[in-house]
């Protein structure tokens, strides 16, 4: 016999089937829930205000996680520096106008180039958990720190969960 081995009595390997079965029973249920999660994920990227403190930062920093707390809908929330500048450029209404899906260049066109330093992600339990927050008083208090740290303007998306 080879020394990886092992001889049971016929009890102890009905035993040991009967506990890998159970156990691959649980997985496979977790595995479902997993794939039913209709969570949303909301991000967004800021300009920093150039006249923004240390002090500022570590009140919003601060401001995030009491938002976290206070709102029952954000399951989890991630914030701080990018890793690297979002940099976009931005219009006017009126040029914007010119955009279009079937003409996606303008030009002769003046732009502002924005540079977005710092960002925050938050996970809601749900779609309705992601519509409420804005009108929630967490939200409210949360957004008048935030106002202290940024420059008007963000760059907001929401990832939606998977059919």
């Amino acid at each position: 016999m080879p020394p990886y081995s092992f001889t049971f009595h016929h009890a102890a390997r009905c035993d040991i089937l009967v506990a890998m079965r159970i156990l691959s029973m649980f997985f496979l249920l977790s595995l479902g829930a997993v794939a039913a999660e209709k969570t949303i994920i909301h991000c967004f990227a800021f300009t920093p205000r150039p006249e923004a403190t240390e002090a500022d930062f570590k009140a919003y920093y601060e401001a995030n996680e009491k938002l976290a707390k206070d709102y029952p809908g954000i399951l989890r929330l991630w914030y701080g520096k990018l890793r690297s500048p979002l940099v976009q450029y931005r219009v006017d209404a009126e040029t914007a106008k010119k955009f279009t899906d079937a003409a996606p260049k303008a030009e002769g066109i003046t732009a502002t180039r924005v540079r977005r330093e710092h960002g925050a992600c938050m996970e809601f339990k749900d779609a309705a958990a992601w519509t409420d927050y804005a009108k929630h008083p967490a939200h409210e208090a949360w957004t008048k720190v935030y106002d202290k740290v940024r420059v008007p303007g963000t760059t907001t998306y929401q990832i939606l969960p998977t059919p």
